[in-house]
């Protein structure tokens, strides 16, 4: 679903961001992306979806190599993954139904069937008494959840997450979570990128530690009805 080959990536001036990554994450994977503050976490996440290209390597998703797309052909891709920001990007003028709406209005949906969609995702994540409201009128556990339901509505085949939890108390955090648990039992690969151990204390999950932009750990396996080849990936 998800592989990285010899992936470096360089901003203009400083020292690279990620240093020759080679990484495979399976279809219906749940990964925690671990380390400190500009170990290159959101980095790689960036160009997951395609924000930024590698400065070296090659990056490909579902079978796309994406540094052979075209600015037209993004979109498209785009499609396929749903993205939560570390800080929301909600558009603060616009109410929760706009906000989670935009995604399928994207996609050509009809009015009628992104209200009843729409709704139907508030209410898995318990905020659809708030649908009307605008994001500065929420809590933060509110506004990650109005984040997470534009990124699931359309059911994406990757959930990507930019430190999801770090604003959050306990009990929010630990309800977030459990929405990622639920989107991965449906399919969804799952990639969470956080330097909070307590997040992924006893997760049971797959946990890549990041450090000065290389990989230092890889302490997960693949999914058991995987087969595993010499060098520990799915084959």
């Amino acid at each position: 679903m998800i592989q990285l080959h010899n992936v470096s990536m360089s901003y203009q001036g400083d020292a690279p961001a990620l240093n020759d990554i080679t990484l495979k994450i399976p279809k219906g994977d749940f990964v925690f992306l671990t380390g400190q503050s500009g170990a290159g976490k959101s980095t790689l996440l960036k160009l997951i979806y395609a924000e930024l290209s590698p400065t070296r390597g090659q990056v490909l998703i579902d079978g796309q190599n994406l540094t052979r797309l075209s600015r037209s052909q993004i979109p498209l891709l785009r499609r396929n993954i749903g993205v939560v920001f570390q800080d929301y990007k909600l558009l603060p003028n616009r109410t929760v139904l706009e906000n989670v709406a935009i995604t399928l209005e994207v996609l050509g949906w009809g009015k009628r069937d992104i209200g009843r969609k729409v709704f139907h995702m508030l209410k898995q994540l318990g905020i659809e008494d708030k649908v009307n409201a605008t994001p500065l009128k929420l809590s933060g556990g509110q506004q990650q959840r109005v984040a997470l339901a534009r990124a699931l509505v359309n059911d994406p085949k990757i959930l990507i997450a930019d430190e999801p939890t770090g604003n959050l108390d306990d009990e929010n955090k630990e309800q977030i979570l459990e929405i990622f648990k639920e989107a991965n039992i449906r399919g969804t690969t799952v990639v969470v990128a956080t330097h909070d151990r307590r997040v992924i204390t006893n997760s049971h999950r797959r946990v890549i530690r990041l450090e000065k932009g290389r990989v230092i750990e890889d302490g997960g396996a693949a999914p058991e009805h995987a087969a595993i080849g010499e060098d520990g990936y799915e084959q």
